[in-house]
């Protein structure tokens, strides 16, 4: 079975779901074209958190809807995914084979860090999901360590997601200018994750949001930033990180992907 690799992507805003006309939206409709088809999932969302780790185990998963004033279509989208109980049960047992005992929900839907970027990369809807939850009470090295428990997903056909956004201040948008130029404390901070990512130096990338230039600013709540911890954790050191897309929304939500993994 092919070795899938992990996946960082930055979601933005759910207005997302609405703009098919940005780079991120048409980057995101022609990535599965360059991936090995997967059999199914697993999701690591920035808006699942939990005290602890916590795998959703619903055969059919519900739509999720949590955000407030967009526009009124977006609380009528539907991505009738099926969901994956079987894989998050195997994540459960591979956390817990690391020493993290794992809680189970039976009941959770997708967020729209889970159906934003998915109606988009899988618009047939039909690869089954399995979620982990977030613990942004957490670390970074938390949230490598489940990476890190999770890699055997990988050769067992399986692509882990992890949804969040490289740049996530939500005061700072520009709301009317879609096509904002970033300000340089958002392009500076971009730049020095994608130089140290590449470069193999995970230390530094873990110390990030202690030592990256506007990294504060950036991240006033680093629950955004989580996600690409656990996508880094599950590939090996000796593998290529690629930054496959790069671009800018409203001036200040950087989407960058990237890949972990061949």
């Amino acid at each position: 079975m092919t070795r899938m690799p992990t996946l960082y992507v930055s979601h933005g805003s759910p207005n997302l779901a609405l703009t098919p006309d940005t780079p991120a939206y048409k980057f995101l409709g022609g990535i599965a074209t360059g991936l090995p088809r997967p059999k199914a999932l697993l999701v690591v969302s920035a808006h699942y958190s939990t005290r602890s780790p916590t795998v959703a185990t619903a055969k059919q998963p519900p739509m999720i809807y949590d955000f407030g004033g967009f526009a009124p279509r977006l609380y009528e989208f539907d991505y009738p995914a099926p969901g994956a109980p079987e894989i998050s049960r195997r994540a459960a047992e591979l956390l817990e084979a690391k020493g993290l005992p794992v809680a189970e929900d039976r009941t959770r839907g997708y967020d729209h860090g889970v159906w934003v970027p998915l109606h988009i990369m899988y618009p047939d809807a039909d690869v089954p999901i399995g979620q982990v939850s977030m613990q942004p009470l957490e670390d970074a090295r938390h949230h490598y360590a489940l990476g890190q428990a999770l890699a055997p997903l990988r050769d067992e056909g399986v692509l882990i997601i992890a949804s969040g956004s490289m740049t996530h201040n939500l005061r700072a948008i520009q709301r009317d200018a879609l096509y904002g130029k970033p300000p340089a404390w958002v392009s500076d901070f971009t730049g020095w994750m994608h130089d140290r990512l590449v470069a193999g130096d995970r230390e530094a990338v873990l110390d990030a949001i202690d030592i990256a230039p506007g990294a504060q600013a950036n991240h006033p709540y680093d629950d955004h930033l989580l996600p690409l911890f656990v996508a880094m954790g599950a590939s090996s050191p000796d593998e290529p990180i690629e930054r496959m897309h790069e671009s800018y929304e409203y001036g200040v939500l950087a989407m960058d992907t990237y890949r972990f993994g061949a």
